[in-house]
């Protein structure tokens, strides 16, 4: 039998990731971490939680605080670099599912099945990544992809 590759979301997933990053590079150190709207969230502060959010649900991390996920620390060059590292150990993990139906590696007792898992980061990433458009405009104008 042939074996699929399980990739997050396949192309879909590498897309989202990708422009993630891309809202978040080439802007001002300062400016990356300004908080767009009210709620104080900030261009590096999203790639930062997306970061946690794929250790948490692919790699098995534990988040004691959520929203301290949103804090970005670090330069802007390592907290990108550390979401990109993420991105290819998560994707290391996912090539290694055969059965979708099994729980994912989410620290549970009832661990959410791997395909929920994957949904899931697709739908968390997609979202992120329009909060990035919005930030990313309202720091320079720049819009697209």
């Amino acid at each position: 039998m042939r074996r699929r590759r399980v990739e997050l979301g396949g192309l879909a997933g590498r897309h989202l990731r990708a422009a993630v990053a891309a809202k978040a590079e080439g802007v001002p150190e300062a400016k990356a971490r300004v908080a767009g709207v009210p709620s104080g969230t900030s261009l590096l502060g999203l790639v930062t939680h997306l970061t946690a959010v794929e250790r948490h649900w692919l790699l098995g991390h534990d988040v004691a605080d959520w929203p301290a996920t949103f804090r970005p620390e670090g330069t802007a060059a390592a907290i990108i670099a550390a979401y990109r590292e993420t991105n290819t150990e998560a994707d290391g993990e996912i090539a290694t599912w055969d059965d979708l139906t099994e729980p994912g590696p989410r620290p549970s007792k009832h661990a959410p099945s791997r395909r929920w898992t994957l949904a899931h980061l697709i739908e968390e990433t997609a979202r992120h990544a329009g909060h990035a458009d919005i930030l990313r405009e309202l720091i320079d104008g720049t819009t697209g992809r």
